[in-house]
């Protein structure tokens, strides 16, 4: 590890400029030590000499010394010189109000539900609407209570390239399946039936709003709401329960330091911002020969748009608590966000156009320049080296 490695650095006097460089970036003072001096070699000629555990390494130039030791700080700064950011206020100004309130509204949503289950009754829509805009602010944060019980995917079972959730939803509503009826057999019925994505069906999609036996729609519809709020409700009561005392204080067998804790979230802001790009943009756009509007995120509620953009406006609070407010992944989000905001296509269905894809692109591209923000610089100070993926574990 980073701590371990000592570095004595042999440089002409000459460098002086490349001294201090080299000083501040192994962290003199602060988690090491680089002494500095002079070493002609035994030509007479003053050559850039690294000496540590295993041996020396000889420059002929000083860029050649400072590509060289820009790699190695990179990597021990990995482990030995990173930043902790706040994660008790993380938590406590993220995380958990995110939480209270998917808990919150997903109660409404049910409590809708159970007055009237009409998929065309406005108050269930905007309860439907109000419930998912407070998933997707919590979405990134893909890990500990929304992944036990498969709870996360429970809420939103997408993408589907299958077509599993309309293929479970007819199964349930053709055979008149009773599992509606208790909200314990319900918890065990596929994942595909479950969650906000199923509920978009049964409210938007005529297929599922309007055909079948209406009282089975009915108790099918409720048994989907009651299970989002029970599973909004587990999620929280766990992170209130102890989840969010083990990452603010660790040292403990979840998180064993500040900085695993700070990890955690940093992989959630990175995994999210590639769903978001990769995936909530990157699926309707398909190719530029075969566009693919009709796979857009939750388009028979007309949310695709409004998915991306909640998702970011989540992830520019996280990554300002992450970064400490650092003004370059600030303007990038803002500039991300306005693109979005300006962007004027609710379901994307413009990507079956020339310009309305170079507009999309345009969108997913500025997500980009955050993602490469996060990588090369904000990750490094929380000890993750740069070139780390955050959907392929590397």
């Amino acid at each position: 590890r980073g701590a371990d490695l000592r570095l004595d650095v042999a440089l002409p006097t000459s460098g002086e400029g490349l001294r201090t460089e080299l000083g501040e970036l192994a962290g003199v003072g602060a988690a090491g030590r680089v002494p500095l001096h002079d070493a002609p070699d035994r030509k007479g000629r003053n050559m850039l000499t690294i000496k540590n555990k295993m041996g020396f390494m000889n420059f002929r130039s000083y860029s050649e010394m400072r590509i060289w030791m820009h790699a190695v700080v990179m990597f021990v700064s990995a482990s030995a010189f990173a930043d902790t950011p706040d994660i008790r206020t993380i938590v406590e100004t993220h995380a958990m109000p995110g939480y209270r309130a998917l808990a919150a509204e997903a109660s409404d949503l049910a409590i809708a539900a159970r007055a009237d289950c009409s998929p065309t009754n406005p108050e269930l829509r905007t309860a439907y609407h109000d419930a998912f805009d407070a998933w997707t602010g919590v979405s990134h944060l893909r890990f500990g209570p929304s992944e036990l019980d498969d709870r996360a995917f429970a809420l939103a079972f997408w993408p589907d390239p299958r077509g599993s959730t309309p293929k479970a939803l007819g199964t349930l509503i053709r055979d008149q399946d009773p599992a509606v009826i208790s909200p314990e057999d319900f918890a065990t019925v596929s994942v595909a039936a479950r969650g906000f994505y199923a509920l978009e069906f049964l409210l938007y999609d005529p297929q599922f709003s309007e055909n079948g036996d209406a009282d089975y729609r009915c108790a099918l519809l409720r048994a989907v709401t009651a299970d989002i709020s029970a599973n909004a409700a587990a999620i929280l009561g766990d992170w209130e329960g102890g989840y969010g005392n083990l990452m603010s204080n660790p040292d403990n067998d979840t998180y064993r330091t500040s900085t695993e804790a700070a990890q955690q979230f940093f992989t959630a802001l990175s995994t999210g911002l590639e769903f978001a790009s990769a995936i909530r943009l990157g699926r309707p756009m398909g190719t530029f020969d075969r566009p693919r509007p009709r796979r857009a995120e939750a388009r028979r509620s007309g949310r695709s748009l409004r998915n991306v953009v909640l998702s970011l406006e989540s992830a520019q609070d996280l990554a300002a608590l992450l970064s400490g407010n650092d003004p370059d992944v600030g303007d990038a989000f803002e500039n991300a966000i306005r693109e979005a905001s300006e962007l004027g296509d609710p379901v994307f269905a413009g990507v079956a156009e020339p310009q309305g894809r170079f507009r999309v692109e345009a969108l997913q591209q500025r997500i980009e320049i955050i993602r490469r923000l996060l990588a090369e610089d904000i990750g490094p100070r929380l000890g993750i080296a740069a070139g780390f993926n955050s959907l392929d574990g590397d």
